[in-house]
């Protein structure tokens, strides 16, 4: 088992590896597994995209759901070239695959200048004293829309 473990994280390095070479972003990349089959992938697409969010393992989450015609990642693997930063994180517990598997940990990205460090203090910090101010309005017309969510007959939890 731990060979086929091996094959699929190489595949991910490979993939931040090229990402990185072709400009298209940072050194990440990110395999995802189903019943031994490579079901999404992806690298960090940042700058080839202009998009903040294209992380390798958010490109590769998009890329596993389109082919698997779900929200969710059941019965899925994900390898990760290094350990996933708050946002990347969240989608994946968002997308709820069975195990995760990382080779760099978020200290060695740190080294080499990708530190989120700032994230995880911001995250307790009250919002008015953030780096980016959060300021509340408009809740009661917000709620208003949640309270329609709980009424609805047709929805789909997840």
């Amino acid at each position: 088992m731990e060979k086929i473990h091996q094959k699929y994280m190489k595949m991910a390095i490979d993939l931040s590896r090229s990402g990185m070479i072709q400009g298209k972003g940072g050194p990440f990349g990110c395999v995802i597994v189903k019943d031994g089959k490579v079901v999404g992938q992806g690298c960090n697409s940042v700058l080839d995209t202009k998009d903040p969010t294209a992380h390798a393992e958010i490109v590769a989450i998009r890329d596993a759901c389109k082919n698997l015609g779900s929200f969710q990642l059941e019965g899925c693997d994900l390898y990760t070239s290094c350990e996933p930063c708050p946002m990347c994180l969240g989608a994946i517990y968002w997308a709820r695959p069975e195990r995760v598997f990382f080779a760099n940990t978020k200290k060695d990205a740190a080294a080499v200048g990708f530190d989120d460090q700032f994230i995880y203090e911001e995250l307790e910090l009250p919002l008015n004293e953030r780096k980016i101010p959060f300021s509340q309005l408009s809740k009661e017309a917000a709620k208003k829309v949640f309270k329609e969510w709980e009424l609805l007959d047709n929805k789909s939890l997840y």
